[in-house]
């Protein structure tokens, strides 16, 4: 049996990457985000003008704090429960086959939905949709996650709990296994041996498996956003 790695280090790097990919990409998940919940196809220009124009670039940060907490808690939570799926599920040699890797990812994924990603994005999409308003009432994450769970419980902020469900444990699953895995590895075969892939070519796997699992996933995503 392989050596379980420290789950701290996986919370700490999860954490500190998921934070730093939700503030850089942030304004394209506002665009995202409107789109959506407005139910209208439009260019994203046609989102950031009026808002820029009403409300300065600022305006389009809003509900960023309360995504980069979430993703950052996503991301460590992430990492954390599919080390210790993968573990539990390890054979004899401390190997993971295809097939159970994919289970660990599912696992992971599902458990990363009600302690993260379900109240962060619902706050989040809250605050964007808020954020139209001539005079918005949440203003802030904190005084707006009071507001809402004042209003509507804290069911309020558990909206579309299965559905999330679903598409963090077919995010992870795919994420994980069938592409980042599987591509990481096929590159890795053709490479000298004891050769460290440069991190340009794990960027681009890694895009490259965000850019699938992102398109398989977006019918859930939608779903999300209208609860």
């Amino acid at each position: 049996m392989s050596k379980k790695e420290n789950p701290l280090y996986s919370l700490i790097a999860g954490t500190a990457a998921g934070a730093v990919e939700a503030f850089i990409t942030y304004p394209t998940e506002f665009v995202k985000t409107r789109s959506q919940f407005g139910g209208r196809r439009e260019p994203p220009l046609d989102t950031i003008r009026p808002t820029v124009k009403t409300k300065g670039i600022a305006g389009l940060n809003s509900g960023c704090t309360a995504f980069v907490v979430g993703n950052s808690l996503k991301a460590g939570v992430r990492f954390v429960s599919y080390d210790h799926f993968k573990h539990m599920l390890a054979d004899s040699e401390g190997k993971v086959s295809s097939g159970r890797s994919l289970l660990a990812g599912l696992g992971a994924g599902m458990a990363e939905a009600p302690f993260a990603v379900t109240p962060s994005e619902t706050i989040k999409t809250k605050l964007v949709d808020d954020a139209k308003r001539p005079n918005p009432r949440f203003r802030r994450l904190i005084y707006g996650t009071a507001t809402i769970v004042k209003e509507e419980g804290i069911r309020g902020i558990y909206r579309g709990l299965s559905p999330v469900m679903m598409r963090q444990g077919a995010n992870s699953a795919v994420r994980f296994t069938t592409l980042y895995t599987t591509l990481k590895q096929r590159v890795q075969s053709n490479a000298p041996p004891g050769q460290t892939l440069p991190s340009s070519i794990t960027f681009s796997i890694g895009a490259i498996a965000g850019l699938v699992t992102v398109y398989t996933t977006m019918p859930l995503e939608c779903v999300l956003n209208v609860c």
